[in-house]
Formats: C-alpha cells, sequence, structure tokens
C-alpha cells in the first residue's frame, strides 16, 4: 500500500518549514516544494503543478506575495482544479485576517468538493525576527507606516500547530480557524517590548506609506509587493483586525501564545543579538 503524502508548498517559508517538521516528526509523508526544490513549484509557472500533485493525498498551501494580490483568486481555483483531478483529497490554506482578496481565495477552497481547512491568520510575531522588520531591530530603530492601531500578533508555532491538526484530524475538517494573539499591542508596544527584554534601546517611527514604499522601491521590490504593502497598511491595519480571535484554543484546546513568550523564546534564541 502507497504511503500517504503530503504536499507543503512553500516548505522553506515561516510557516511551511514548521509544519513540514511537524507532520515528519509525527511520522507523516512530506513532499516540501517551493521555486527552488526539485520538483520545483511556482505559482506563476502551472506547469510546475502536475509533477507535484502526483500521488498527494492533503496539501498545505502557501500562496506568494500574499492572498491578497489580485491574481490570487484565479490562481488558487486553478490550482484547485487541479488538485482534485489529481484526487488530492484535503486543502489546509494559510489565509490573512481582513483581506478582501484572500476571502475571495477562501471561497474557492470551500466549494471545491473537497474537505479543507483555512487557518486565517492575523500579523506574524516573527515578522520582527525572521522578516522585513528585523533589520529595524538589530539596527536600533524600526520605521513603519502604523500608529496607534493594536494588532493581536500571532506566534507562528501556533499557526503551525494549528495547520498540522487541521491536517491530521479528520473531525477539524471543513473549518476556518481564525487566530491570533490573545491580546493586542501596537508595533511602538511591541519593539518595546522587545528593547526591554533584550536591555537595549530600540526606538519605533510612525513614517508615511509614501516614505516606506519609496524605501521598498529603493530595494528593488516591485510593483505587486509595493501595491500589498500598502494594502496591509492602509487597508487591513485599520483596527478590523484589532479584536481577539479564538482560532488557536478551538483548535488545540490551548490558549493562543502571547506575544511576551515569543519575544522571551526569540531572545533566547539569539538572532536579536546585535
Amino acid at each position: 500500500m502507497t504511503q500517504a503524502t503530503t504536499l507543503i508548498i512553500g516548505h522553506t517559508g515561516k510557516t511551511g518549514a514548521r509544519v513540514q517538521a511537524e507532520l515528519e516528526k509525527q511520522g507523516i509523508h512530506t513532499l516540501g516544494v517551493s521555486r527552488s526544490s526539485k520538483p520545483h513549484f511556482d505559482w506563476n509557472d502551472p506547469e510546475s503543478w502536475p509533477q507535484v500533485l502526483e500521488g498527494i493525498e492533503s496539501a498545505y498551501i502557501t500562496f506568494q506575495p500574499d492572498l491578497a494580490v489580485p491574481r490570487a483568486e484565479s490562481t488558487i481555483r486553478a490550482f484547485v482544479k487541479m488538485a482534485r483531478e489529481k484526487g488530492v483529497k484535503h486543502l489546509v490554506m494559510l489565509s490573512g485576517r481582513g483581506e478582501a482578496g484572500a476571502q475571495r481565495a477562501e471561497q474557492v477552497l470551500m466549494k471545491s468538493g473537497m474537505t479543507w481547512n483555512v487557518v486565517r491568520a492575523s500579523w506574524f510575531a516573527q515578522n520582527f525576527s525572521e522578516g522585513f522588520m528585523i533589520e529595524g531591530i538589530l539596527n536600533g530603530h524600526l520605521a513603519l507606516p502604523a500608529g496607534p492601531v493594536p494588532e493581536p500578533f500571532i506566534d507562528i508555532d501556533d499557526i503551525a500547530e494549528v495547520a498540522v491538526a487541521a491536517l491530521t484530524r479528520p473531525e477539524l475538517h471543513n473549518r476556518i480557524f481564525e487566530v491570533s494573539g490573545p491580546r493586542a499591542i501596537t508595533f511602538a508596544e511591541a519593539v518595546l517590548s522587545i528593547a526591554q527584554a533584550l536591555g537595549r534601546e530600540i526606538s519605533y517611527s510612525p513614517i508615511t506609506i509614501e516614505a516606506f514604499l519609496n524605501e521598498i522601491r529603493s530595494l528593488g521590490e516591485g510593483e505587486e509587493m509595493q501595491w500589498l504593502m500598502h494594502e496591509l497598511f492602509t487597508e487591513v491595519l485599520d483596527g478590523r483586525n484589532t479584536p481577539v480571535a479564538n482560532g488557536v484554543q478551538e483548535a488545540l484546546g490551548r490558549p493562543a501564545t502571547d506575544f511576551r513568550e515569543y519575544v522571551r523564546k526569540t531572545a533566547a534564541s539569539g538572532v536579536w543579538d546585535a
């Protein structure tokens, strides 16, 4: 009997790497794919999809750069159609809270005829340590187009645990798990928490969206990423996601990880050592 395989799309990413590691720890056979893997997978190249879907029973889907971008819905629709034709039975997709484009892509999953789960997440806590904000933390000054709106940052370890539960526990199928941290804080408060844990000064400054876009443009980011950053900071980060969500408790039977705990374990890892 052929061993069931779970496909991990984006297996080198923040959540994909964690999901794959936990599944393999449980003895579940996985195939992790990305643009640099063999076989490779590229959302912009549908011809790369069939080979990675052969023999796949379930899949964890992360879309690059984000489900909010306008092309995401049609791309997910084409992928889901192919997955069903290839015999995939269950799909778990990472999504974002408060993103209209993401919710359109979610609907594609829900109407696919396969079993599904959506893990709809707030801003990642790990953006301060594994993403685009780490440079500011290391340099002692973070500047973003984010003012006093609180956000309940979610620990990616929690996201991965919820995704693994959705992939391995049939009783959880066909549900949206909206996940966030247990309390909402501002970006300035998050930076202060990190500074206090490290025992050094790290400042935070709100800047205009125009200044931020000029900065990422100078770093070579294309129009789609510029559009996405504008969308995230001007639309999604408008307070709509400030209320705490209970998806971690619903899926795992425990509270979500507090931002202070994320800071403690991340500081201990040494990634913020200047």
